[in-house]
């Protein structure tokens, strides 16, 4: 199961009007980091950066006149993400944004089914708060202290990590974790659904040989009969 952690930062924060400046994302494979990653910076024509998102992203008008506009990477981003589920902190303002751009353009819209957004989760799991990413980011020991102004690939690194903790993915990736695509089918198919990981183990061709022999089973049998028919042995062989 393919997922795209991502984050955009934009002009402000009207998505009639604003544009997206930059996006991030980082893919998950079974939720494990595969190393693939996207980031760019993109040209927003006549809008202006607001100084407020100034402040938050550092992105500045002039660093910005040398890229592509959106619709000229629309294809690249649309290509990395694929069939992947779309998974943002707040998502309903990143897809607001990344809907109103695909829009301009004259392309359909993501849908919410493919949307999954970590405040959400992150507010039903931990309903007392708070819950911005920084926050999360102390709750479960994820360093970002090297977080001192937003950025749409560092941002979708640390919420990778906060949501790998919240699904209790470290323990799932050790043992149901992607070693490799190529050995998938070894390990049995796997799925997510809301917070549950859930694994369908395959069978053995032909089970392991018993450990016991003929000849201990018998004195084991032979020792728990001399404990008499009160002893813990007894009622334990008589729960068949």
């Amino acid at each position: 199961m393919r997922e795209i952690i991502f984050d955009t930062e934009t002009t402000g924060l009207d998505n009639r009007a604003d544009r997206i400046i930059e996006i991030g994302g980082i893919e998950l494979f079974n939720h494990f980091p595969t190393g693939n990653t996207i980031h760019i910076f993109i040209n927003p024509g006549d809008q202006k950066v607001h100084p407020d998102a100034l402040a938050v992203h550092g992105i500045t008008d002039e660093f910005l006149k040398d890229k592509q506009p959106f619709a000229e990477v629309a294809e690249q981003i649309l290509t990395f993400f694929g069939d992947a589920k779309w998974i943002a902190h707040n998502a309903t303002f990143d897809m607001g944004f990344i809907n109103a751009e695909f829009a301009r353009i004259g392309l359909p819209p993501i849908l919410p089914e493919r949307v999954l957004d970590t405040l959400s989760m992150a507010r039903r799991k931990h309903p007392m708060g708070p819950n911005s990413l920084d926050a999360l980011c102390r709750r479960y020991g994820i360093d970002n202290s090297h977080r001192t102004k937003h950025g749409a690939l560092l941002d979708s690194e640390l919420l990778a990590e906060v949501y790998i903790e919240m699904i209790g993915g470290r323990q799932a990736a050790l043992g149901l974790g992607m070693a490799g695509k190529s050995n998938q089918a070894d390990r049995g198919d796997m799925a997510m659904e809301d917070d549950v990981v859930i694994a369908t183990v395959l069978e053995r061709p032909r089970p392991l040989a018993p450990r016991l022999n003929q000849t201990e089973e018998q004195a084991h049998e032979a020792l728990v009969a001399k404990l008499g028919e009160k002893s813990i042995w007894a009622k334990y062989a008589n729960l068949d």
